[in-house]
């Protein structure tokens, strides 16, 4: 340990999106910090109840910082097609990746996993230090600097601090930038489940009256990971359910589409709320991932979005940095807090608008989404458009999002 060390960048939060920003930085020439509360794990035995669909802009982030190569390969999961259908209504949609000449639509992986690739990586870079199992005491902003107080004593100053500390951000609470935000009325049950029938490489997602069900493809041919949107007591009802009764329960949720269901880990239930910080910028400070902004997992967007900050934070401070213009002026980091408020206000919008959309089982909803579904299914080049949205293709991609070549 060292006892006062001054680096460009303190990034608060060992996580995917505060490892991913730390490694990008490092690469650039900057001197980085990162203050992590826990420890990264290994990843082996049975699947972790936490995933993500990685799609293929975060995927070329991975590998763009060299952490992609990290990931045991035996346990990613590439799905090449999406189903996407109605339960009470007649509305469905395909989605496959080799319509684009693609050999897949996106991965899902283990959070614990991604974590542990990064924090591999993250080994290997000398200007990186990955502080483990130190919380962050206090935190002070001056006119040239931050000063940040481990609990262990140390002392750190920084030029930037990058607050990638989750949606409950210690560093946001003690900077008293308020937040938007609404209780989804939802929690969302996750857990790891078999079927009769293989997945077939396939994402599958049910819209029923309470809530969406989807199915991710897990690393062997018959397993799943669940996340399944419910209200707060049905969720309760769900949890205390033995497991036989979970597997039947599920198994017609899911219209049997791949036979019986059979539940074959613990479950685990946490609420949904949106959250938009008023601020995603202040002087010396910036916030990234969680810390900014959560949204419905509806369409498994929430990392992808984090990834984008972390790419985004990188290309802004990389490039005052080669300006040789100060890391943690406002009025510098203006800009990057425009795009990225922007950006995570469009996908908060279009989240809560499929969410009102889907839910319920009014007879007029019915009818547009069916129509929506049936529409978009039908006409290619509309689907074209929202295939590659689902695989992170955008005009206005972070260059750490795009081929290196």
């Amino acid at each position: 340990m060292f006892s006062t060390q001054t680096f460009d960048v303190a990034i608060v939060g060992g996580g995917m999106v505060g490892l991913a920003t730390a490694i990008g930085l490092a690469l650039n020439d900057m001197n980085v910090v990162v203050i992590d509360a826990g420890h990264t794990l290994d990843v082996s035995g049975e699947p972790k109840l936490r995933v993500s669909a990685i799609n293929h802009a975060s995927q070329q982030l991975l590998e763009n910082l060299g952490a992609w190569g990290y990931l045991d390969s035996s346990r990613l999961s590439p799905y090449s097609k999406m189903a996407v259908w109605d339960k009470d209504g007649l509305g469905k949609i395909g989605f496959d990746a080799h319509t684009l000449a693609q050999a897949h639509l996106g991965t899902i992986v283990e959070n614990q996993a991604i974590s542990a690739a990064l924090a591999s990586r993250a080994s290997e870079l000398s200007s990186l230090h990955h502080i483990q199992g130190q919380r962050l005491e206090r935190l002070a902003f001056g006119e040239r600097e931050a000063w940040l107080t481990l609990d262990n004593g140390d002392s750190i100053s920084a030029a930037v601090v990058i607050a990638a500390d989750g949606a409950h951000s210690w560093v946001r609470e003690q900077c008293k930038i308020p937040q938007t935000f609404w209780d989804y009325g939802h929690h969302a049950i996750v857990a790891t489940v078999r079927t009769a029938e293989p997945h077939q490489d396939t994402a599958r997602q049910v819209f029923l009256p309470d809530g969406p069900l989807a199915l991710l493809p897990l690393f062997e041919a018959n397993l799943h990971s669940i996340v399944w949107s419910v209200p707060p007591e049905q969720a309760s009802r769900l949890l205390n359910m033995d497991k036989d009764e979970f597997s039947k329960a599920l198994t017609a949720a899911f219209d049997a589409r791949l036979g019986v269901c059979t539940l074959v880990s613990e479950r685990q239930s946490h609420p949904l709320r949106m959250r938009y910080a008023r601020h995603f910028a202040r002087h010396r400070l910036i916030l990234a991932g969680d810390a900014a902004h959560t949204i419905h997992p509806l369409a498994g967007q929430g990392v992808n979005l984090g990834f984008l900050d972390a790419a985004s934070i990188v290309q802004t401070l990389t490039e005052l940095n080669e300006q040789g213009r100060d890391l943690g002026d406002y009025a510098n980091l203006r800009p990057l807090e425009r795009w990225r408020k922007a950006e995570a206000m469009e996908m908060i919008a279009a989240m809560e608008g499929f969410k009102r959309l889907f839910e319920g089982s009014n007879p007029l909803k019915k009818a547009i989404r069916d129509l929506g579904l049936n529409l978009v299914d039908n006409v290619a080049g509309l689907k074209t458009v929202f295939i590659k949205q689902a695989m992170g293709y955008k005009s206005d991609l972070p260059k750490l999002c795009r081929p290196s070549n």
